[in-house]
């Protein structure tokens, strides 16, 4: 459903069968059902969005979402990034060029829908090109370089996403830590943009490809949440997950 001031607004969930820390991880089962369910069921409850699609490069995981009736795109095997997956997806749908893109994580089964919401309501500004989200940390959090770093302008742009803790507090005035989370809105320009560039210099550096826009020029609106959400990375990650959404139930 569109919101007055909003263009037509999309879902995909980008869900690679291959990974080297967890192979399979979008068919693993939480409370009896694929974690891309989970993920899809919440995606779905973002008023924001008109529809949500599953996008993967496997038979196993296509056929299992049909089996729950969720849709579903068979991309190719071959994308080095779930950007490059969403891309595709965003073509084969036809989605117009001024219309918004959300990248969903496939691996946060916890999502929280209202986080969409947040991520999309920027968008009502037609400059707005791509958005992300991003939470407030503690400076023993910010050393640890998994998790990525973003310093904003005063009006929300970002100025620069680091595995480092930026900014660095040189003076005894305290620093204010945010957290990136790995959530994306792009309208369909912007994301065609980003693929035909080729990567950056700071980019290969960090690794960490939002900084390609920023290479770029194009400007990254960050919000910023009160919500963390949790992502499963690893196998054991499951049971964490798995005692929550029991709590909640």
């Amino acid at each position: 459903m569109d919101s007055p001031g909003l263009p037509e607004c999309c879902g995909i969930i980008p869900a690679r069968y291959a990974s080297t820390r967890f192979p399979g991880k979008p068919l693993a089962q939480i409370c009896g059902k694929p974690m891309f369910w989970h993920v899809y069921t919440r995606a779905a409850q973002c008023p924001e969005l008109s529809r949500v699609i599953l996008a993967t490069d496997d038979k196993r995981i296509c056929d299992a979402a049909r089996t729950l009736d969720i849709p579903v795109i068979m991309t190719r095997h071959d994308h080095k990034s779930g950007t490059d997956r969403v891309h595709e997806a965003a073509s084969r749908l036809n989605i117009e060029p001024h219309e918004v893109i959300v990248n969903i994580q496939g691996d946060e089964p916890l999502l929280d829908p209202q986080m969409i919401s947040v991520l999309i309501r920027p968008f009502a500004e037609p400059k707005t090109s791509v958005t992300t989200l991003a939470h407030r940390m503690d400076l023993q959090a910010a050393q640890n370089p998994d998790r990525v770093k973003v310093a904003i302008a005063p009006d929300g742009r970002a100025l620069y996403f680091s595995r480092a803790p930026i900014p660095y507090p040189v003076d005894e005035e305290e620093a204010e830590y945010l957290c990136h989370i790995g959530l994306y809105a792009f309208r369909r320009k912007a994301l065609d943009e980003f693929v035909s560039l080729g990567r950056g210099r700071l980019e290969k550096i960090e690794r960490l490809e939002q900084l390609r826009f920023l290479e770029n020029g194009i400007d990254i609106h960050v919000e910023i949440t009160e919500n963390k959400g949790i992502s499963v990375d690893r196998p054991e990650d499951l049971e964490k997950v798995t005692d929550q959404l029991k709590r909640k139930t």
